[in-house]
């Protein structure tokens, strides 16, 4: 096989493959989200609100990670 019709199928190839994953490509479109009729969304102020505790073990946690182990010997 020469090499210009090797180019050349290889280069139709090419086009056929890209052309193929541009016509499968989807962008999602704008569009208008409605409720149904049975699920009413909650109201953000009606969300609950999350208290966080602080950790007694978070200073050992540090302190351990801190640490370097030195070989001996």
């Amino acid at each position: 096989m020469k090499l210009e019709i090797a180019r050349g199928l290889f280069l139709v190839a090419a086009l056929g493959v890209a052309s193929l994953a541009a016509a499968a490509w989807q962008e999602p479109a704008p569009q208008v989200l409605s409720a149904q009729a049975d699920a009413c969304p909650m109201p953000a102020k009606a969300r609950a609100q999350i208290q966080f505790q602080p950790d007694h073990n978070l200073p050992l946690l540090l302190l351990s990670l801190s640490r370097v182990l030195i070989p001996l010997g």
